[in-house]
Protein backbone atom coordinates (compact mmCIF):
# COMPACT_ATOMS: atom_id res chain seq x y z
CA UNK A 1 0.00 0.00 0.00
CA UNK A 2 1.23 3.44 -1.01
CA UNK A 3 2.18 6.26 1.56
CA UNK A 4 -0.52 8.71 -0.24
CA UNK A 5 -3.34 5.77 -0.30
CA UNK A 6 -3.18 5.10 3.17
CA UNK A 7 -2.82 9.14 4.17
CA UNK A 8 -5.91 8.95 2.09
CA UNK A 9 -7.67 6.23 3.72
CA UNK A 10 -6.98 8.20 6.95
CA UNK A 11 -8.39 11.65 5.97
CA UNK A 12 -11.43 9.73 4.91
CA UNK A 13 -11.03 8.37 7.80
CA UNK A 14 -10.95 11.48 9.55
CA UNK A 15 -13.74 13.49 7.80
CA UNK A 16 -16.32 10.58 8.59
CA UNK A 17 -15.35 11.05 12.09
CA UNK A 18 -16.50 14.78 11.48
CA UNK A 19 -19.41 14.68 9.93
CA UNK A 20 -20.90 11.54 11.53
CA UNK A 21 -19.70 12.73 15.17
CA UNK A 22 -22.95 12.03 17.07
CA UNK A 23 -22.80 8.48 15.54
CA UNK A 24 -19.09 8.60 16.51
CA UNK A 25 -19.96 9.38 20.23
CA UNK A 26 -22.50 6.56 20.10
CA UNK A 27 -20.47 3.96 19.02
CA UNK A 28 -17.42 5.07 21.38
CA UNK A 29 -20.43 5.15 24.22
CA UNK A 30 -21.29 1.39 23.25
CA UNK A 31 -17.70 0.23 23.01
CA UNK A 32 -16.75 1.94 26.38
CA UNK A 33 -19.71 0.32 27.93
CA UNK A 34 -19.36 -2.82 26.48
CA UNK A 35 -15.60 -2.77 27.05
CA UNK A 36 -15.77 -1.80 31.11
CA UNK A 37 -18.19 -5.29 31.44
CA UNK A 38 -15.67 -7.27 29.36
CA UNK A 39 -12.69 -5.65 31.92
CA UNK A 40 -14.69 -6.35 35.06
CA UNK A 41 -14.91 -9.91 33.69
CA UNK A 42 -11.68 -10.39 32.58
CA UNK A 43 -10.39 -8.93 36.06
CA UNK A 44 -12.73 -11.19 38.10
CA UNK A 45 -11.26 -14.41 35.86
CA UNK A 46 -8.03 -13.45 35.87
CA UNK A 47 -7.78 -12.68 39.55
CA UNK A 48 -9.74 -16.06 40.03
CA UNK A 49 -7.36 -18.04 37.86
CA UNK A 50 -4.33 -16.25 39.91
CA UNK A 51 -6.26 -17.43 43.38
CA UNK A 52 -7.01 -20.92 41.75
CA UNK A 53 -2.84 -21.39 40.71
CA UNK A 54 -2.30 -20.14 43.91
CA UNK A 55 -4.40 -22.87 45.84
CA UNK A 56 -3.23 -25.81 43.25
CA UNK A 57 0.58 -24.98 44.27
CA UNK A 58 -0.01 -24.84 48.16
CA UNK A 59 -1.54 -28.47 47.56
CA UNK A 60 1.03 -30.30 49.69
CA UNK A 61 1.63 -34.16 50.15
CA UNK A 62 2.13 -35.57 53.73
CA UNK A 63 3.95 -38.85 53.97
CA UNK A 64 4.11 -40.59 57.79
CA UNK A 65 6.79 -43.21 58.04
CA UNK A 66 6.45 -46.38 59.99
CA UNK A 67 7.51 -45.69 64.11
CA UNK A 68 9.91 -49.07 63.67
CA UNK A 69 11.78 -46.73 60.93
CA UNK A 70 15.42 -45.45 62.56
CA UNK A 71 15.93 -41.79 61.33
CA UNK A 72 18.87 -42.85 59.03
CA UNK A 73 16.81 -44.84 56.87
CA UNK A 74 14.13 -42.19 56.94
CA UNK A 75 16.59 -39.68 55.89
CA UNK A 76 17.40 -41.85 53.32
CA UNK A 77 14.44 -41.63 51.13
CA UNK A 78 15.16 -38.22 50.71
CA UNK A 79 16.17 -38.90 47.26
CA UNK A 80 14.45 -41.25 46.36
CA UNK A 81 11.08 -39.65 47.18
CA UNK A 82 12.96 -36.32 45.30
CA UNK A 83 13.38 -38.39 41.90
CA UNK A 84 9.80 -39.57 41.46
CA UNK A 85 8.30 -38.25 38.19
CA UNK A 86 6.31 -34.68 39.03
CA UNK A 87 8.05 -33.81 42.19
CA UNK A 88 8.70 -30.50 42.43
CA UNK A 89 9.89 -29.97 46.25
CA UNK A 90 10.98 -32.35 49.35
CA UNK A 91 11.25 -31.33 52.91
CA UNK A 92 11.85 -33.86 55.64
CA UNK A 93 11.04 -33.34 59.26
CA UNK A 94 12.16 -35.65 61.89
CA UNK A 95 10.24 -36.95 65.02
CA UNK A 96 12.93 -34.92 67.59
CA UNK A 97 12.03 -31.61 64.88
CA UNK A 98 8.26 -32.02 64.68
CA UNK A 99 8.21 -32.61 68.85
CA UNK A 100 10.09 -29.12 69.00
CA UNK A 101 7.84 -27.26 67.12
CA UNK A 102 4.72 -28.87 68.57
CA UNK A 103 6.15 -28.06 71.98
CA UNK A 104 6.44 -23.79 70.49
CA UNK A 105 2.83 -24.28 69.57
CA UNK A 106 1.39 -25.38 72.62
CA UNK A 107 3.66 -22.06 74.56
CA UNK A 108 2.37 -22.40 78.27
CA UNK A 109 0.78 -25.70 77.82
CA UNK A 110 4.36 -27.61 77.85
CA UNK A 111 2.10 -29.94 80.92
CA UNK A 112 0.63 -31.53 77.57
CA UNK A 113 3.90 -32.82 76.47
CA UNK A 114 5.63 -33.30 79.73
CA UNK A 115 2.13 -35.20 80.43
CA UNK A 116 4.22 -38.35 77.67
CA UNK A 117 6.79 -38.94 80.18
CA UNK A 118 9.55 -38.44 77.85
CA UNK A 119 7.88 -40.53 74.95
CA UNK A 120 7.56 -39.23 71.36
CA UNK A 121 4.20 -40.08 69.47
CA UNK A 122 5.15 -38.31 66.52
CA UNK A 123 6.55 -40.20 63.23
CA UNK A 124 9.06 -38.68 60.76
CA UNK A 125 7.39 -37.31 57.70
CA UNK A 126 8.08 -35.82 54.20
CA UNK A 127 5.85 -32.84 52.75
CA UNK A 128 6.10 -33.08 49.10
CA UNK A 129 4.53 -29.88 46.42
CA UNK A 130 4.09 -31.36 42.98
CA UNK A 131 5.76 -29.96 39.74
CA UNK A 132 1.66 -30.02 38.62
CA UNK A 133 -1.68 -30.21 40.34
CA UNK A 134 -2.63 -33.09 38.15
CA UNK A 135 0.47 -34.67 39.52
CA UNK A 136 -0.62 -34.93 43.21
CA UNK A 137 -2.78 -38.01 43.23
CA UNK A 138 -0.27 -40.04 41.10
CA UNK A 139 2.93 -39.31 43.03
CA UNK A 140 1.18 -39.76 46.41
CA UNK A 141 -0.15 -43.50 45.57
CA UNK A 142 3.88 -43.99 44.33
CA UNK A 143 4.94 -42.78 48.11
CA UNK A 144 2.45 -44.58 49.45
CA UNK A 145 3.81 -47.74 47.80
CA UNK A 146 7.14 -47.11 50.18
CA UNK A 147 7.59 -49.91 52.60
CA UNK A 148 8.55 -47.29 54.92
CA UNK A 149 5.78 -45.11 54.38
CA UNK A 150 2.45 -45.64 56.77
CA UNK A 151 0.31 -43.58 55.52
CA UNK A 152 -0.04 -40.72 53.16
CA UNK A 153 -2.46 -37.57 53.20
CA UNK A 154 -3.03 -34.66 50.85
CA UNK A 155 -6.73 -33.88 51.73
CA UNK A 156 -7.93 -36.34 48.35
CA UNK A 157 -11.60 -35.81 48.66
CA UNK A 158 -11.35 -31.71 49.21
CA UNK A 159 -8.28 -31.37 46.70
CA UNK A 160 -10.06 -33.33 43.88
CA UNK A 161 -13.60 -31.12 44.91
CA UNK A 162 -11.74 -28.23 44.64
CA UNK A 163 -9.33 -28.95 41.04
CA UNK A 164 -13.01 -29.57 40.29
CA UNK A 165 -14.10 -26.32 41.09
CA UNK A 166 -11.22 -24.57 39.87
CA UNK A 167 -11.86 -25.72 36.56
CA UNK A 168 -15.16 -25.01 36.32
CA UNK A 169 -14.67 -21.39 37.26
CA UNK A 170 -12.02 -21.24 34.68
CA UNK A 171 -14.26 -22.39 31.38
CA UNK A 172 -17.30 -20.72 32.82
CA UNK A 173 -15.17 -17.49 33.05
CA UNK A 174 -13.68 -18.07 29.45
CA UNK A 175 -16.76 -18.77 28.03
CA UNK A 176 -18.34 -15.41 29.84
CA UNK A 177 -15.76 -13.47 28.45
CA UNK A 178 -16.19 -14.90 24.52
CA UNK A 179 -19.75 -14.32 24.87
CA UNK A 180 -19.25 -10.73 25.72
CA UNK A 181 -16.85 -10.06 23.18
CA UNK A 182 -19.82 -11.35 20.90
CA UNK A 183 -21.99 -8.68 22.28
CA UNK A 184 -20.00 -6.51 21.74
CA UNK A 185 -18.97 -7.18 18.24
CA UNK A 186 -22.77 -7.16 17.58
CA UNK A 187 -23.44 -3.47 19.04
CA UNK A 188 -20.68 -2.24 17.43
CA UNK A 189 -21.60 -3.42 14.10
CA UNK A 190 -25.23 -2.07 14.32
CA UNK A 191 -23.78 1.35 15.29
CA UNK A 192 -21.51 1.69 13.00
CA UNK A 193 -24.01 0.63 10.56
CA UNK A 194 -25.33 3.79 10.42
CA UNK A 195 -22.52 5.49 9.51
CA UNK A 196 -22.40 3.20 6.87
CA UNK A 197 -25.74 3.85 5.44
CA UNK A 198 -25.68 7.05 5.53
CA UNK A 199 -22.76 6.85 2.83
CA UNK A 200 -24.39 4.26 0.95
CA UNK A 201 -25.47 6.05 -1.92
CA UNK A 202 -21.49 7.50 -2.26
CA UNK A 203 -20.23 3.97 -1.57
CA UNK A 204 -22.12 2.43 -4.70
CA UNK A 205 -20.88 5.67 -6.96
CA UNK A 206 -17.56 4.32 -6.30
CA UNK A 207 -17.82 1.11 -6.79
CA UNK A 208 -19.31 1.72 -10.03
CA UNK A 209 -16.56 3.89 -10.62
CA UNK A 210 -14.68 0.87 -10.07
CA UNK A 211 -12.83 0.96 -6.74
CA UNK A 212 -12.20 -2.55 -5.02
CA UNK A 213 -13.56 -3.22 -1.93
CA UNK A 214 -11.01 -3.40 -0.30
CA UNK A 215 -10.02 0.58 -1.03
CA UNK A 216 -14.02 0.90 -0.02
CA UNK A 217 -13.36 -0.67 3.53
CA UNK A 218 -10.18 0.44 4.17
CA UNK A 219 -11.55 3.94 5.51
CA UNK A 220 -14.59 2.41 7.75
CA UNK A 221 -12.06 0.01 9.35
CA UNK A 222 -9.83 2.72 10.54
CA UNK A 223 -12.81 4.28 11.62
CA UNK A 224 -14.01 1.40 13.55
CA UNK A 225 -10.95 1.12 14.87
CA UNK A 226 -10.44 4.62 15.97
CA UNK A 227 -13.84 4.57 17.67
CA UNK A 228 -13.27 1.15 19.14
CA UNK A 229 -9.75 2.07 20.75
CA UNK A 230 -11.46 5.74 22.01
CA UNK A 231 -13.87 3.52 23.79
CA UNK A 232 -11.40 0.68 24.87
CA UNK A 233 -9.48 4.38 26.21
CA UNK A 234 -12.56 5.25 28.42
CA UNK A 235 -13.28 1.96 29.53
CA UNK A 236 -9.46 1.28 30.75
CA UNK A 237 -9.40 4.82 32.35
CA UNK A 238 -12.62 3.90 33.96
CA UNK A 239 -11.87 0.28 35.06
CA UNK A 240 -8.66 0.55 35.98
CA UNK A 241 -9.48 3.77 38.35
CA UNK A 242 -12.25 1.66 40.06
CA UNK A 243 -9.95 -1.50 40.54
CA UNK A 244 -7.29 0.45 41.93
CA UNK A 245 -9.48 2.12 44.24
CA UNK A 246 -11.20 -1.28 44.92
CA UNK A 247 -7.80 -3.20 45.65
CA UNK A 248 -6.40 0.19 48.25
CA UNK A 249 -10.30 -0.23 50.09
CA UNK A 250 -9.72 -3.75 50.75
CA UNK A 251 -5.50 -3.46 51.69
CA UNK A 252 -6.74 -1.03 54.41
CA UNK A 253 -10.07 -2.81 55.70
CA UNK A 254 -9.52 -6.37 55.27
CA UNK A 255 -7.33 -8.95 55.60
CA UNK A 256 -5.41 -8.41 52.16
CA UNK A 257 -3.55 -11.88 51.65
CA UNK A 258 -7.21 -13.61 52.35
CA UNK A 259 -8.73 -11.87 48.98
CA UNK A 260 -5.10 -12.67 47.28
CA UNK A 261 -5.56 -10.05 44.19
CA UNK A 262 -3.13 -9.03 41.92
CA UNK A 263 -1.89 -5.14 42.19
CA UNK A 264 1.12 -5.70 39.89
CA UNK A 265 2.17 -3.30 37.40
CA UNK A 266 2.63 -6.25 34.95
CA UNK A 267 -0.87 -7.31 35.53
CA UNK A 268 -2.80 -3.74 35.31
CA UNK A 269 -0.26 -3.88 31.54
CA UNK A 270 -1.47 -6.46 30.35
CA UNK A 271 -5.26 -5.49 31.32
CA UNK A 272 -4.84 -2.30 29.72
CA UNK A 273 -3.39 -4.32 26.68
CA UNK A 274 -6.25 -6.60 26.55
CA UNK A 275 -8.96 -3.90 26.41
CA UNK A 276 -7.02 -1.73 24.16
CA UNK A 277 -6.74 -4.29 21.43
CA UNK A 278 -10.24 -5.50 22.01
CA UNK A 279 -11.41 -2.26 21.68
CA UNK A 280 -9.94 -2.09 18.02
CA UNK A 281 -10.92 -5.64 16.99
CA UNK A 282 -14.18 -5.27 17.69
CA UNK A 283 -14.21 -1.65 15.92
CA UNK A 284 -12.76 -3.46 12.84
CA UNK A 285 -14.86 -6.67 12.61
CA UNK A 286 -17.45 -4.42 13.43
CA UNK A 287 -17.27 -1.91 10.43
CA UNK A 288 -17.03 -5.02 8.35
CA UNK A 289 -19.57 -6.89 9.19
CA UNK A 290 -21.34 -3.35 8.84
CA UNK A 291 -20.41 -2.73 5.11
CA UNK A 292 -20.83 -6.58 3.71
CA UNK A 293 -24.41 -5.53 2.48
CA UNK A 294 -23.65 -2.26 1.12
CA UNK A 295 -20.32 -3.75 -0.98
CA UNK A 296 -22.88 -6.22 -2.92
CA UNK A 297 -23.36 -3.81 -6.09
Amino acid sequence: MKIRTFGYFIREACKSLYRNNWMGLASIGTVAVSLIIFGASLITVMNANYLATRLESNVEIIAYLKDNVPEDEARGLYEEIKDLPGVAKVKFKSRDQALREFREELGAQQNMVDALGGDNPLPHLYAINTIAPEDVTRVAERIQALKQVDKVDYGKDFVEKMFSIIKWVRLVGMTVIVLLGLAAVFLIATTIRLTVFSRRKEIEIMKVLGATNWFIRWPFLLEGMALGFTGALLAVLVVGVSYVSFTDYIQKNFNYAVFGLQTDPQFMMILGASMLGAGMFIGAVGSGISMRRFLRI
